[in-house]
């Protein structure tokens, strides 16, 4: 703060504010929760997959992947351990770079993914897509988040 007063949140604005907190908690754990239970795998580890398999040769630098997830490069190694683990990903050095290290998902990680993603994609569509048409549907969440992200100055990232 500079100089001038705060312009507090109103309650109609504060309420919305923890809603939306509230909300984005409580769809990311039951989308958790569902992958867990159906699939022995978190959103998070989901996420991985995700990525890894939409990249050319199914494979990413650590840096890259851990940009595109939003997570520290020591929060990411200790989320792919779980999933070299389980044999769905492989980490190998980097061909171009011998310091750099790539992670690679393995065909056991792309049938877990194809099956876990008809859970995931059955969640989003009950618990959001379908939630929204009455009120305008993902057509207007996609122009309020736009909207967002233009002021936090972010580019948008349709394939999260």
């Amino acid at each position: 703060m500079t100089g001038g007063t705060t312009s507090w949140l109103d309650p109609a604005e504060q309420a919305a504010w923890r809603r939306l907190l509230t909300v984005e908690s409580l769809l990311r754990d039951r989308l958790d929760s569902e992958l867990e239970s159906s699939h022995g795998m978190s959103l998070g580890d989901y996420d991985v997959l995700v990525h890894l398999s939409e990249a050319p040769g199914r494979c990413l630098r650590m840096s890259e992947l851990a940009d595109r997830l939003l997570l520290s490069r020591s929060g990411l190694t200790r989320r792919l351990d779980g999933l070299v683990r389980e044999g769905w990903v492989a980490r190998k050095a980097c061909p171009e770079d011998r310091r750099g290290t790539l992670a690679e998902m393995t065909d056991s990680g792309l049938r877990v993914l194809e099956a876990a993603a008809a859970t995931h994609v059955r969640g989003v569509r009950r618990y959001l897509v379908e939630a929204l048409e009455p009120v305008g549907g993902m057509s207007a969440l996609g122009r309020g988040l736009e909207a967002v992200e233009r002021a936090l100055g972010t580019e948008s990232n349709p394939g999260s």
